[in-house]
């Protein structure tokens, strides 16, 4: 049994249709769990309990944490710690293996011109230190021998079901609308974006891949060097719409963040967007001989997705 903790969000389904190449025992876990392959099971739990994250990890071989909480420092400060510890707790109850599907939030902002798995710890921000302290969670049990586990990490994703990714939100679908893309800061520094359908498929190798346990791994990204212009031209030409970027300044965003909860807790972040932002995932390329999706290619399959969908206002 594989057991993805979560499992409504982008990363969970598409995950789910990504295990039915390894088993057909697939459990889909979340407040209200959506079928993706006929024979999976469904448990309608909530995870912010301890007895809920018991019930879903027992029988489970490999449970997969891909769970994404409301963009709030309030709701992180006191769901991730507990949630973390609930499962890990659970996996070492039921000797399962744990995958848990991270960002880069705990890097030092020194890090982020190029990131690798080596990269130092050292979170400049409170959502990075809740990172950091869940990761040291795992990897201590891990290193104590008391838990087999790994650590997915994902750079901003993008894909035709990403909705609530930033370059979706800031960016697709406002040039779906036929509006002008946003972006923050600095639109001539590159970003990497990681192809959502490539993270889900990475992690599910890696989940069923046994000596990639006690590990960190960078999903599989493009490795070219594209600034958020660029980015945004290749989606505006696939949507034949005209490539045009508003930039929001940071004291715009503070100003925004008066009125706006989402732009208050985006505030903090705002050292990922003046740089350089390189995510290497030359580790995982190199160990499995598996080569991400250039960003032609993603964008173009994206596009063609959400060709089909009815233009909607941006928000």
């Amino acid at each position: 049994m594989q057991t993805i903790l979560g499992s409504t969000g982008t990363i969970g389904t598409l995950l789910a249709g990504e295990l039915r190449k390894y088993t057909d025992k697939i459990r889909l876990v979340s407040r209200s769990p959506r079928r993706v392959n006929n024979t999976d099971e469904l448990m309608s739990l909530d995870l912010t309990l301890p007895a809920a994250i018991d019930r879903a990890v027992k029988g489970s071989d490999v449970v997969y944490l891909v769970v994404g909480f409301d963009y709030n420092i309030k709701v992180w400060e006191s769901q991730w710690p507990t949630l973390m510890k609930n499962t890990i707790d659970a996996c070492i109850k039921y000797n399962a293996r744990l995958v848990f599907f991270d960002n880069v939030y705990s890097y030092d902002e020194s890090e982020i011109p190029h990131m690798t798995e080596e990269s130092r710890i050292n979170p400049p921000s409170r959502k990075g230190e809740i990172r950091r302290d869940i990761n040291e969670m795992l990897l201590s049990s891990v290193r104590e021998g008391k838990l087999n586990a790994l650590i997915a990490r994902c750079a901003d994703f993008y894909g035709a079901d990403s909705n609530t990714s930033i370059p979706y939100q800031v960016i697709v679908r406002n040039l779906v609308a036929g509006k002008s893309a946003s972006w923050f800061i600095r639109s001539d520094v590159c970003h990497s974006f990681t192809y959502a359908p490539d993270a889900a498929r990475a992690t599910a190798l890696l989940g069923n891949t046994p000596d990639a346990f006690g590990h960190v791994w960078h999903l599989p990204t493009d490795s070219s060097r594209i600034t958020v212009a660029e980015f945004t031209d290749l989606v505006a030409a696939e949507l034949k719409e005209k490539a045009h970027i508003r930039i929001i300044p940071m004291f715009i965003v503070r100003m925004m963040g008066i009125f706006n909860p989402l732009m208050k807790e985006m505030s903090e972040m705002m050292y990922q967007y003046d740089r350089d932002y390189f995510f290497d995932s030359s580790k995982f390329v190199k160990r499995f001989g598996i080569k991400p999706t250039p960003y032609k290619d993603g964008i173009r399959e994206m596009c063609r997705t959400l060709s089909n969908i009815e233009k909607r206002p941006a928000a």
